[in-house]
């Protein structure tokens, strides 16, 4: 199967806690101002590559915790990014997806469902650039949200942590 990518970071400290791989889906209508991935939006940019050739990659890093799904919009190409979150979940990696999305919108679409059951945690909403603070784990600006999803599945509503910690209960 194949996926278009803006790139991969492997190793990345950035894109949630952790050691990842970070993999930057192509295409993103939401056009957010200030967007620190504009090079992204364009859903014809990036390149197309084998979702297997990601998942190899995956397998040759022991010491990852997880993948990141993010972009551009990791949400527009649902089925590619549910195999990579698959294989992932297989390995024993977790499984985080930054959207500008709104829970409430992904609920509602058969195919970002799919691709939400195999998500550990969401990042959603907008970045807006009138919120935006450094001082936010993992997260552009304040109107953010940090989605625990397989808890938020089971009692049908986005439950939001502040930070991982609190969501692991650690």
């Amino acid at each position: 199967m194949d996926i278009r990518i803006a790139g991969l970071v492997n190793d990345s400290i950035t894109d949630g806690p952790g050691l990842r791989l970070a993999i930057f889906g192509q295409g993103c209508f939401h056009n957010c101002a200030g967007c620190h991935n504009p090079h992204t939006h364009t859903p014809d940019g990036g390149e197309v590559v084998l979702v297997e050739d990601i998942v190899d990659k995956m397998r040759r890093n022991p010491l990852l915790d997880g993948i990141t799904l993010t972009g551009g919009e990791p949400f527009l190409q649902p089925e590619p990014m549910l195999a990579l979150a698959q294989a992932a979940h297989g390995m024993g990696l977790d499984v985080i997806a930054y959207t500008g999305y709104e829970w409430d919108v992904l609920v509602q679409d058969e195919g970002r469902i799919a691709l939400l059951r195999e998500c550990d945690y969401v990042i959603d909403g907008k970045f807006i650039e009138a919120l935006r603070s450094l001082d936010l784990e993992f997260k552009g600006s304040s109107n953010q949200r940090l989605i625990a999803v397989q808890e938020s599945l089971l009692e049908g509503r986005a439950v939001v942590y502040e930070n991982f910690e609190a969501a692991r209960g650690i």
